[in-house]
């Protein structure tokens, strides 16, 4: 379980996120709302990257006590809008960027990231340097590079960005079964409800910094207040 509490995060007098709490327990779970909603701070604050009152607890770890980089050690992964590959390495130095700062074996380390190969479909061009990559083949990289190390929590924000239709519903199909490897749970940011509703069990949506909805996603889609502020219907007023 992901439990967020309270969390409040000011840039000055811009409050960004404001006593935000919710108590993720899905395998895969969503993060939607407008732009400037706060899910990329959400997401941050997690991470590590800011600071925030109140707490975050994942299985019982309470990773406000632990830096950056020990949350990562953890078993916290991301990705970000724009992947985080290097461009001067093939697609498995890429991974084993990240294995060769995690604990086990060099044997372990290699059979996790061929698994993590083979499970986004890029065994084939493992070789291939980053530069060399178009857009879908970067998202699947930064995939890869997500699970590699038996993490515990996965947090993508807007990984479907750029990518075509088809390419999307590859990309959600294998999100979805990120949980089946072990014992990752999921979060995900993206404007594209379809993909959110399809893989998401449950679905926060933030505006303005605030919670205005929490729960099972189709119900969440369908509250008025968030076909307003997200979806931009507009709502009647009796």
């Amino acid at each position: 379980m992901i439990a967020l509490e309270s969390l409040t995060v000011r840039f000055g007098g811009l409050v960004a996120l404001d006593t935000v709490s919710a108590s993720f327990t899905a395998p895969v779970s969503g993060i939607i709302g407008p732009n400037g909603a706060g899910k990329t701070t959400t997401m941050n604050v997690i991470s590590g990257f800011l600071t925030s009152a109140g707490s975050v607890t994942v299985d019982g770890t309470d990773l406000m006590r632990l830096a950056p980089h020990q949350r990562s050690r953890w078993g916290l992964r991301r990705s970000f809008q724009r992947e985080q590959i290097a461009d001067d390495l093939t697609v498995e130095e890429n991974l084993w960027a990240i294995a060769d700062n995690l604990s086990g074996s060099r044997a372990e380390k290699r059979a996790n990231i061929a698994t993590a190969l083979e499970f986004t479909g890029i065994t084939a061009i493992r070789t291939k340097p980053g530069a060399a990559l178009n857009t879908f083949e970067r998202r699947l990289c930064d995939l890869a590079r997500c699970i590699t190390g038996d993490p515990r929590l996965i947090m993508l924000d807007e990984p479907a960005g750029g990518l075509t239709v088809e390419e999307t519903a590859r990309l959600g199909g294998l999100i979805g079964a990120i949980p089946g490897l072990g014992r990752a749970q999921v979060l995900v940011i993206d404007h594209d409800v379809d993909l959110i509703q399809r893989i998401c069990a449950e679905t926060l949506v933030l505006d303005f910094g605030r919670r205005i909805a929490f729960g099972p996603t189709a119900a969440v889609l369908a509250d008025p207040a968030v076909k307003a502020a997200y979806l931009g219907i507009e709502v009647e007023h009796a």
